[in-house]
């Protein structure tokens, strides 16, 4: 198995090297940056095992530089809950905290070789597959608000902003606006921002004449021209760099677009929805994104909410998931017991609906029995882990807000110095030692 260790501390890496250099069906290789590593690894490489805070390109950068081609392992010390979930979304393998013995990775990367052999042709695409369903599976009273003001605006040209945490579903609820709107016979194409280059968004979206730039050797339609008559899904709007925004505004309002090195504009005529999970007013007031396109874009707010939000949804979207999983790889049929309804209940799930599918996939394919328990969930293992980088959060707050003086945080926290001393350590927080 072809493991590539990406971590920037030598001694860490080295370290790695050495403890995975007892396992003999391994072969080790390591690079001390993400953009090293994008250079030189290998394409049979079979699990990368990387951490966050890497100077230069970091972890999160690098996973969504990787876009699904190989699986993933984050590895680090002192990532805020915000990384964690968001290493989820991205569709990690697993998540370790260091420090961690030998046996630990080892072990997670055991699992990442046992789902290949279990399914081979689990691919980044049939997952957007099952994600993207154009369907609800079920609609809780919570969700129907929004389901509401969607269906309204699906009959109106209007452009739609959706709101709400990664994971929740906003590009199956642009794709039921698109199906329930005049357009839905034309194309719906799905744009991530955040999963592009920022020196590709440009011709991506607006396409390049031949010559436009060196490797241009053909001309290319960008996605407004490809979604023409139907509808354009710019998810992560926030993300759009802030000397492209007035292009796009251009496009909505003059409804036209102007390909790289063309001398002249193309019209179009595409529906635009956008969805984010930033505090764009916070990016407005920061320079970083334009507050004309906000509102041109934000005609209708739609505020999806979290799954925690949605209880009657967990179990069904759940079902499905394992039915689809069951049929896709021709396992027998499958079902939860009640231990593991009541894991899947009683869980928050940060990652939201992507988070849920995501753990069924795994536990279907890793489960031995038609069964499926508590423990083929592995949720218990992440609560630990939410509940830990919490309490870290919580510390890191405390000490920022008194401005590292230890007596005084001890005071907010009722803790002893030495107490505090201790969770300091334990939390690797070592910008307050």
């Amino acid at each position: 198995m072809n493991v590539v260790i990406v971590e920037d501390d030598i001694n860490m890496r080295k370290s790695l090297e050495l403890a995975l250099a007892e396992y003999e069906e391994l072969n080790i290789k390591s690079y001390k940056s993400a953009a090293e590593a994008i250079k030189k690894m290998g394409e049979d490489t079979d699990v990368i095992v990387t951490d966050i805070n890497m100077p230069g390109m970091d972890g999160i950068e690098f996973i969504k530089t990787l876009d699904g081609k190989f699986d993933v392992i984050i590895i680090t010390g002192n990532a805020t809950l915000n990384k964690a979930i968001e290493s989820v979304r991205l569709g990690v393998k697993d998540f370790l905290t260091k420090p961690f013995d030998a046996q630990t990775l080892y072990d997670a990367i055991k699992r990442v070789e046992i789902l290949k052999q279990k399914a081979p042709n689990f691919t980044q695409a049939k997952e957007a597959k099952t994600q993207n369903s154009d369907e609800f599976t079920h609609v809780s009273p919570s969700l129907k608000p929004a389901l509401n003001i969607a269906k309204k605006a699906a009959l109106t040209d209007v452009s739609i902003m959706l709101f709400g945490e990664s994971g929740v579903g906003k590009e199956v609820f642009a794709n039921f606006i698109h199906k329930n709107s005049p357009r839905a016979n034309k194309p719906f194409i799905a744009l991530n921002m955040a999963a592009i280059p920022e020196n590709l968004i440009e011709s991506e979206l607006f396409g390049f004449e031949k010559g436009a730039f060196t490797d241009a050797a053909a001309a290319k339609k960008g996605q407004f021209e490809l979604a023409n008559g139907g509808t354009l899904f710019l998810d992560e709007i926030g993300e759009m760099p802030i000397n492209l925004q007035p292009k796009l505004l251009r496009a909505l309002q003059e409804r036209e677009i102007t390909r790289l090195g063309a001398t002249k504009s193309t019209s179009i005529d595409v529906r635009i929805i956008c969805a984010t999970n930033a505090n764009l007013e916070n990016l407005i007031s920061r320079g970083k994104f334009r507050e004309d396109l906000f509102y041109r874009l934000n005609t209708i707010p739609v505020l999806i909410p979290p799954l925690r939000e949605r209880q009657e949804e967990i179990m069904p979207i759940a079902k499905k998931t394992l039915e689809d999983v069951c049929a896709q790889y021709g396992f027998a049929n499958k079902f939860f017991n009640q231990e593991a309804k009541n894991e899947l209940l009683g869980y928050d799930f940060p990652g939201n609906i992507r988070e849920l599918i995501s753990i069924v996939q795994r536990a279907a394919i890793l489960s031995e029995n038609d069964e499926i328990t508590a423990k083929d969930l592995f949720i218990k293992s992440r609560k630990k882990q939410e509940i830990s980088d919490k309490k870290r959060e919580l510390f890191a707050d405390v000490l920022r807000s008194v401005e590292g003086d230890l007596k005084e945080a001890c005071e907010i926290l009722n803790l002893s110095e030495n107490e505090l001393k201790e969770k300091i350590k334990i939390y690797n927080l070592k910008e307050f030692e």
